[in-house]
């Protein structure tokens, strides 16, 4: 088998799309020949990996007409600027290595749901000395040795079962600790292995979380084989507690599938069934794990459907699905609903990552297409409520369109809020909504420059003009300049338009009354743009929507759904708003007063806070009580002292000084700071 031949990125200053020669020159340097390609953005960041056995008709297809890709595919061809390609011998080479380098790399791009909030996912940090295991649903990882496994459809049983897991194995219980110099009653329970404290090893606590791993993975009959034949073992050496601790643990693994109704004859094979659902749109796949005839797992995701036929949407599932599982969790059988274009491929390659046989089945009658049925009337269930909510979504903009006038419903949709308390950490929020839905690659933060707004002194018109100001400066340049803002308006709509004026808003909401309002029309104004704009507001306290210039509130019912999409995005925009004001309250808060002394770092304040316990305290103290904490030494004992007590201070400040010299130990301190 020949190696791969990669070649060498050169160095680019832009997207490709708007280098045309650029793109040509690259596009023609792509053999037709099976491998790998990768396409790069500007910061040298990996967007996508993919496979072909023609690289270069495959690679040439993504720059064609844009209305023939997909909004996530369109997205990230306008941020490709390098093409890198690996050569293989054959298309099986191909996938095995696009497994490997997805896995290694995990590109944005490389992400088959289109929403993954939709689904959680369970997440093991095993690059942590003592990992943590906790739901989540955003996919991202910190390190290629993190794991994430799911996607899961049943929110609530993933729950119960991390609950009952818990309970079953000593895991650590707290994301912080509760104490810090001693475990909390988790450890006396024997609920926690006392992971705060490192009273067990790293090693041991790894050990601990692979035996957690096996029941996400579907293992579970292999796990309850090993834990009987460890409490054998125990039993046999006389360890009668060890031995009912690991039966505990084999009782309550049970739990997990007491409920379980759904069983297969064949109970000793473990399959994966895989079926979808779609409608011209979108398609809505299950991924039902049997193991020893029993359903341990059911995983969901969506594709889209116009671009792809069924047997290639569950070809795509099985690729990324089987990329990011280790090999033990593989099924030595697959039944399918659809057959796959590759599919002898797809089963070499299957094969090769679990190192045994791998089949692959389309059943046509009897048992096994009984259970294909199964699995597609519960995608056809998923599909429905996606249905739904896509329905919903475009009546609410209607109605919001019927209500504020416009001529077609309002595409994209911003919010604007602001958070303080009383002046200080003052911060904005805007939140777009595409089609009805929150688009969170284009929220923005904002932190208020303004110095009239400071601790004590708040002013929410200033601060939300402020904030129009900034946001649409770049609109108001380029209208100054000439610039005919229709017809940017309609170039900002390709999905290859990329000279940064593609952001323009159908409509402006602005969380409050007509106060608000009236100060963002006037910020408008000075931009010129008060005449392009549309812009409402919504008062929070009888939910109103106000327009510029009226006196009065629109004729609306709060319950109406235009008028609910406005709350939606206006407690969006609070929510957002209200988390970076905490964030930067809580930088703020961190930076201690000792920061500020010269020759005091980070490590030296943990270490003066560790042993005074508080800055009053430190405050308190002689230079010579300072010089006995580790590491201190006498000069900067004096330094830090001379800091609290700088020269000309108050009489109270020397008499305060003296009676904390007479003091003997480090606790007297800390009774006169209580």
């Amino acid at each position: 088998m020949a190696e791969p031949v990669a070649t060498a990125a050169a160095a680019t200053d832009g997207p490709l799309v708007l280098r045309p020669e650029r793109l040509e020159a690259r596009l023609k340097e792509l053999p037709a020949e099976p491998g790998c390609y990768l396409l790069r953005d500007a910061g040298d960041r990996i967007l996508y990996i993919g496979k072909s056995k023609s690289l270069r008709a495959r690679v040439r297809s993504y720059f064609r007409d844009s209305h023939d890709l997909s909004p996530r595919i369109a997205l990230m061809v306008r941020q490709v600027c390098e093409i890198e390609f690996i050569v293989t011998d054959s298309e099986a080479e191909a996938l095995a290595l696009e497994s490997n380098l997805i896995k290694n790399h995990q590109p944005h791009f490389n992400v088959l749901l289109k929403d993954d909030k939709k689904y959680p996912y369970l997440c093991i940090t095993w690059s942590e000395p003592y990992p943590r295991i906790f739901i989540t649903r955003r996919r991202r990882l910190r390190s290629p040795l993190d794991r994430f496994y799911g996607p899961y459809v049943d929110v609530g049983l993933l729950r119960r079962t991390l609950a009952i897991v818990k309970r079953v194995f000593p895991l650590r219980q707290r994301p912080q600790p509760l104490y810090r110099d001693r475990p909390c009653l988790n450890y006396d329970i024997g609920r926690c292995p006392g992971v705060c404290q490192e009273k067990i090893g790293s090693e041991d606590y790894h050990r601990i979380l692979r035996k957690v791993a096996m029941v996400f993975q579907g293992r579970n009959d292999e796990l309850l084989s090993l834990l009987r034949q460890q409490m054998e073992r125990y039993a046999e050496r006389l360890d009668f507690e060890a031995a009912a601790r690991v039966r505990d643990q084999i009782q309550g693994l049970d739990l997990l599938t007491a409920d379980q109704k759904m069983s297969l004859g064949d109970s000793s094979v473990s399959r994966d069934v895989i079926a979808l659902a779609a409608d011209e749109r979108v398609a809505a796949v299950q991924l039902f794990q049997m193991r020893a005839g029993k359903l341990v797992g059911r995983l969901g995701y969506t594709a889209d459907a116009a671009i792809a036929t069924p047997g290639q949407v569950l070809q795509r599932v099985i690729e990324e699905h089987y990329s990011q599982v280790e090999p033990v969790e593989i099924p030595p059988e697959l039944v399918l609903q659809h057959a796959l274009p590759a599919q002898e491929l797809i089963g070499d390659w299957l094969a090769e990552r679990r190192g045994r046989r791998v089949k692959l089945v389309v059943p046509q009658r009897r048992q096994k297409a009984d259970l294909i049925e199964l699995v597609e009337r519960n995608a056809g269930f998923e599909l429905a409520r996606a249905q739904r909510g896509a329905e919903q979504q475009q009546l609410a903009t209607e109605d919001l369109a019927q209500i504020l006038e416009l001529p077609v419903p309002p595409r994209r949709i911003e919010g604007y809020d602001i958070s303080h308390i009383q002046g200080s950490d003052a911060v904005a929020s805007q939140v777009v909504f595409i089609d009805g839905l929150p688009a969170r690659q284009h929220y923005r933060k904002y932190r208020i420059r303004s110095s009239s707004i400071r601790a004590g002194h708040s002013d929410d018109f200033m601060a939300m003009a402020e904030i129009m100001r900034r946001r649409f400066r770049r609109w108001s340049q380029a209208k100054a300049e000439g610039a005919d803002l229709a017809a940017l308006r309609r170039a900002g709509a390709s999905a290859l338009h990329t000279d940064g004026l593609n952001d323009w808003p159908d409509v402006v909401m602005i969380d409050g009354g007509k106060g608000q309002l009236s100060a963002v029309m006037e910020a408008l104004r000075e931009l010129d743009l008060h005449e392009e704009l549309v812009v409402c507001s919504l008062a929070k306290q009888r939910e109103e929507v106000f327009l510029p210039g009226a006196r009065e509130p629109l004729d609306t019912d709060a319950d109406q759904l235009g008028v609910v999409l406005l709350r939606r995005l206006r407690d969006e925009a609070h929510r957002f708003a209200v988390s970076y004001h905490r964030q930067q309250r809580g930088e703020r808060m961190k930076r201690s007063r000792l920061s500020d002394i010269p020759g005091v770092g980070p490590r030296r304040v943990k270490d003066l806070l560790a042993h005074f316990r508080s800055i009053d305290a430190i405050q308190l103290a002689s230079p010579g009580q300072i010089a006995e904490v580790p590491g201190m030494g006498p000069a900067l004992a004096c330094q830090i002292w001379d800091y609290f007590h700088p020269a000309g201070g108050s009489g109270d400040d020397a008499a305060m000084a003296a009676g904390a010299d007479a003091l003997e130990g480090p606790g007297h301190p800390l009774e006169l700071a209580g």
